[in-house]
Parts: structure tokens; sequence; C-alpha cells
């Protein structure tokens, strides 16, 4: 896998946007209730957006509230991120 990575820039760059929506979950995750970290996944970077999957609506309300408090720890770890989006992932019945 390592080595069809290194071969394609497209792959390598997916790699490396995936692996730097997981650190910017880490940097935030102290700012999360600890009932509500299981319900955040990082989600997909798009330049300066950043989105954050989220299990269910009360969830989704909670971490609206602390899109600031987000988006200047984010700032503050270096990264610019203008805006944080929020999706609501629908569980399979």
């Amino acid at each position: 896998m390592h080595q069809a990575v290194g071969n394609s820039p497209a792959l390598a760059r997916l790699t490396e946007l995936v692996q730097q929506s997981n650190d910017r979950l880490k940097a935030i995750e102290s700012l999360l209730p600890v009932a509500l970290r299981p319900a955040v996944k990082a989600g997909p970077i798009d330049g300066e957006s950043w989105c954050l999957l989220v299990s269910g609506n009360a969830a989704a309300a909670k971490v609206r509230q602390l899109v600031p408090l987000i988006q200047a720890r984010l700032l503050g770890k270096g990264w610019k991120v203008t805006s944080i989006r929020l999706k609501i992932l629908i569980a399979k019945k």
C-alpha cells in the first residue's frame, strides 16, 4: 500500500489530507465534552474548510455552539480554517 501511495501523487495527497484531518480532531478533542467525543469524527478538508462528521442532531447542535472555540484552537495551532461544516451521519437500519 505504501508503494502504491508513493507512486500516485493523488493518493499521497489524499493520505496527507486524511492524516491532517485526524490531527485536527486530536487538537480540538479537549474542547469537546467527554460524552460527545465518540459522536464526532474527522471529515474531509476542502481548502480552508473542514468538515466534522457528527452522529445525530443533538450532538451537532452542541458542536455548533463550540465552532468558534474550535476554529480559534485550529488557528492557534497554525491551520488556516475559515469555516467548519458539520455533517450529520445517519445510522443505517
